[in-house]
């Protein structure tokens, strides 16, 4: 009895679980996507924005080479 029980109660699960609405799996297929999209953007503007802290990386350690450079001939001291 109890074994046709539980028959019954995973068959009825199959059922409803196999009778879902195609146009809400159209959706979830849907937004799945556009959130795939919108995080490879993200991942994108991540990598330009690297690239753009690397060169401004470059850019102040050429600059305070150079005021290294202005500040030992002109016999200025600097604290770091």
């Amino acid at each position: 009895m109890r074994t046709t029980r539980l028959i019954i109660l995973i068959s009825a699960s199959v059922v409803v679980a196999a009778c879902t609405n195609q146009r809400v799996n159209a959706n979830v297929a849907q937004q799945l996507s556009d959130a795939a999209t919108e995080i490879n953007g993200l991942r994108n503007d991540l990598a330009q924005v690297q690239s753009d802290l690397d060169s401004l990386r470059i850019v102040v350690i050429k600059q305070d080479s150079t005021i290294s450079r202005i500040a030992a001939v002109n016999n200025i001291p600097i604290s770091r």
